[in-house]
């Protein structure tokens, strides 16, 4: 579909990342169809803010297909102190509108709020029964700014006019959301410090490509779901939202989010790099010999084959002269299963090819051994490869901003204290 010059993906894209009363009312105007309404009763939805898994779309295989659309709000408390009941009740109250204006689901609006280190350094006591550290640098070839705000909202649907009306009517500036009225919103309590967008699904990416960090060749083939031209995402590959849930203390059905900003270097990957390399890179050398890969991955069903690789990372890399993204994962697992869930999507925000890398898990610390598997470190000083050349797809991306926030159940997501008990 094209209407004025634009296809309705690129619009769509176009109008998430620029935002405001303008952007919603072009897509209000070009929309078509209509965005499910939420239920009557916000307490019947899940305990767990990120219990998405059972609302989300899956595609042939089983995989979930995350939403298409995503907005994410770094905000900050406006008070001198520590909440007030007050302010806790109108950020309740305007998340349980938006429960009501829509479908919990891909296509109404699925939501998560979390809380920073530096929030709840305002409260006297620690967080009880989950450990948050402050972000770092995770590697020693990064050196990224690290976020702080008090709260990051993320906002998804495959509907660009959700997740722009949902944030526009929480700022104040719209009085309705999907035609439901607003009777709170975060106005004078949580005040927006930065915004991020991005997309993820077949096409958005190819769509989307004229940006810095991807070759003017437009090369990002027309179904691949992310810019690198690969599937991610299998089910197989991702922890269960059993998994990263915590499990007991006052915040049992929360989860920890870790959320990274990364710059995406595309030229030699695209340009440079053959087919073949970049499915070893990927996924493994083994995977690139076998022609396991066809197309964007979709013939792999629901495990990405990493099991397939060879299990001696090191000795492999050695012996290839490279090693695969997939393949150096595949040995962060906790009885036979990864130990966090990804939510990531791409981005054009700047004018740049990027990607919002979004995690969640039970501990931040499953995220770090995750990202140390990743760096590779051991097989870099111990074979052929180099620190980021042919260690998986390290090379190619750059992470500029690093956070870690705490999601806590639903019950507890406004404004919570450190210790509710």
């Amino acid at each position: 579909m094209t209407e004025r010059g634009i296809s309705r993906r690129e619009f769509a894209k176009s109008a998430v990342a620029i935002g405001g009363t303008a952007a919603l009312a072009a897509c209000l105007d070009r929309g078509s169809g209509t965005v499910p309404e939420g239920t009557d009763d916000p307490s019947s939805l899940p305990e767990r803010q990120h219990a998405w898994g059972a609302s989300l779309a899956t595609d042939d295989a089983g995989n979930h297909r995350l939403s298409r659309h995503h907005v994410l709000l770094l905000l900050n408390y406006t008070g001198d102190s520590t909440p007030t009941d007050a302010d806790r009740e109108q950020v309740e109250t305007a998340l349980r509108d938006l429960e009501r204006a829509y479908e919990w689901s891909n296509e109404g609006l699925l939501f998560t709020l979390g809380y920073s280190p530096a929030y709840f350094d305002r409260f006297e006591a620690d967080v009880a029964g989950v450990d948050l550290p402050e972000p770092m640098a995770l590697a020693p070839f990064e050196d990224p700014e690290l976020d702080t705000p008090d709260a990051l909202l993320h906002l998804a649907s495959d509907d660009e006019r959700a997740v722009i009306e949902a944030e526009e009517a929480l700022k104040g500036r719209q009085d309705t959301a999907n035609d439901h009225e607003m009777s709170a919103t975060f106005e004078s309590v949580l005040h927006e410090e930065e915004r991020r967008t991005g997309f993820v699904g077949a096409g958005l990416p190819a769509e989307n490509q004229d940006v810095d960090g991807v070759p003017d060749s437009e090369p990002v083939p027309e179904e691949a779901p992310l810019f690198m031209g690969f599937k991610s995402g299998f089910k197989e590959n991702q922890a269960s939202e059993d998994r990263v849930t915590v499990d007991s203390g006052p915040f049992a059905g929360g989860v920890t989010q870790h959320l990274s900003k990364i710059r995406l270097q595309l030229q030699q990957w695209y340009e440079q790099d053959s087919r073949d390399q970049r499915v070893s890179k990927m996924f493994c050398p083994a995977h690139a010999a076998e022609d396991k890969v066809e197309g964007v991955g979709e013939n792999l069903g629901t495990d990405n084959g990493a099991g397939e690789c060879p299990e001696d990372v090191v000795d492999s890399g050695r012996r290839e002269g490279v090693v695969g993204h997939a393949q150096k994962m595949s040995r962060v697992r906790e009885d036979g299963t990864p130990t966090i869930l990804r939510r990531d999507f791409d981005s054009t925000d700047g004018g740049e090819a990027g990607l919002h890398f979004l995690s969640l898990q039970r501990s931040i610390a499953d995220f770090v051994a995750t990202k140390q598997a990743m760096n590779g470190t051991d097989v870099a000083n111990e074979s052929a490869v180099g620190q980021r050349v042919n260690n998986g797809i390290l090379q190619y991306m750059t992470v500029t901003r690093r956070g870690n926030y705490l999601l806590p159940p639903r019950d507890l997501r406004a404004l919570p204290p450190a210790d509710p008990a």
